[in-house]
């Protein structure tokens, strides 16, 4: 469909910054067109461990403890390939990005999902039912924060006991924090959520997956790193050589110029998120039969719409009828329905018509109550 306003994509609206694609094209200049290592160019690597140094105060070895992929996404694809055997299980919190779960299942394992409950307006983790859900089988635990699609953040006291958890059932605990810079209840913006290797040795069974995409508007690029214990890492090396046999060349040198020089651009693109973020929570509360969780990082809205059963189809028919596109809770797993997902990065021409038609929409199916899939609506 053309002219729709896309509010369902996971990226910004801005193109990556400029400074960014110079330094591409000072690296094709330069013949930056040759295999690298599976793990990566070194001189990322490095610029990575320096990059976590100066954040998070935790010291890693370039060259052993961090392996350079093609995405967040891939970096997400390796790790679990390394942990998972044919029948075994995995534990994800969800609602959550769903490729997790489907990685899972193309390791021929199964992901067991772990619904967070909103709890007095915040998302929680269900504690009890992650003890129940561990069996002899069970793997892994799988998480994000900040997370895609609920905006949480874990609190210190639930990544202490979420590495607690994992290693007194001796799981692997994956954490995607590709989100990390996107927090805004923070005094300065910028400063990343803390991330779970403040709190693991780096002989835990702990996996960060990390990404260029967000942070840096670099979604198209195809670029992100796992930081994982070195055994781990070491074969997540190896199975590079399987799938991309290394990250783009190019993309690996722009990204050093990003970690170096991307702080300035990148708090004046939190500044408009966070604002977008205000923006949607006052037009969202305003609307009829609408609950929405405050999030506190990332870039999504996840309001819940009183009645709803049907969310693929709820986010069908505003599609058709209005042209705004937004995503269905359902497609994000247990927990996910009768919610919808809206991605607040888009600039305010698309941002706010979307959300006018979304409230006009809104009445119309009230008045005319509602549809099959909505139907507790007066």
């Amino acid at each position: 469909m053309t002219d729709v306003l896309r509010l369902y994509f996971g990226e910004a609206s801005q193109p990556t910054p400029e400074y960014i694609k110079r330094a591409a094209t000072q690296a094709l200049a330069e013949g930056n067109t040759f295999y690298t290592s599976n793990s990566g160019t070194a001189s990322l690597r490095e610029a990575l461990a320096a990059y976590y140094q100066r954040l998070h105060e935790v010291a890693l070895d370039p060259a052993r403890d961090i392996v350079v992929t093609a995405s967040g996404v891939q970096a997400l694809h390796v790790a679990l390939r390394c942990m998972l055997d044919p029948g075994d299980e995995a534990l994800v919190l969800t609602p959550a990005w769903p490729n997790g779960a489907s990685i899972i299942a193309m390791a021929n394992a199964k992901a067991v999902e772990i619904a967070q409950p909103l709890i007095n307006g915040r998302y929680e983790i269900d504690w009890e039912a992650l003890e129940h859900a561990v069996n002899p089988r069970t793997r892994l635990l799988l998480y994000t924060s900040p997370s895609n699609p609920l905006g949480w953040v874990a609190t210190e006291a639930d990544q202490q006991r979420l590495l607690e958890f994992t290693r007194r059932h001796n799981l692997w605990l994956v954490a995607d924090e590709v989100y990390e810079r996107l927090w805004y209840e923070t005094e300065t913006l910028g400063s990343p959520v803390p991330s779970i290797l403040r709190k693991a040795t780096r002989d835990d069974a702990v996996v960060v997956v990390q990404s260029f995409s967000k942070s840096y508007c670099m979604t198209g690029w195809r670029l992100g790193w796992l930081v994982a214990r070195a055994d781990l890492a070491a074969k997540a090396a190896q199975l590079n050589e399987f799938i991309i046999s290394c990250a783009n060349g190019v993309s690996q040198k722009a990204a050093e110029t990003a970690l170096a020089e991307g702080e300035t651009e990148m708090r004046a693109m939190l500044v408009r998120f966070k604002a977008n973020r205000d923006f949607c929570l006052s037009a969202l509360s305003a609307m009829p039969g609408i609950t929405v969780p405050r999030p506190e990082g990332a870039f999504y809205v996840f309001p819940r719409l009183e009645g709803l059963t049907d969310s693929f189809d709820f986010c069908r028919r505003l599609l058709m009828e209005t042209k705004v596109g937004i995503a269905p809770g359902v497609a994000f797993g247990r927990g996910g329905e009768g919610s919808v997902r809206i991605c607040y990065a888009a600039d305010r021409s698309i941002l706010e018509p979307a959300l006018e038609r979304l409230r006009r929409f809104l009445i119309m199916v009230r008045s005319s109550k509602g549809f099959p899939g909505w139907q507790t609506v007066a």
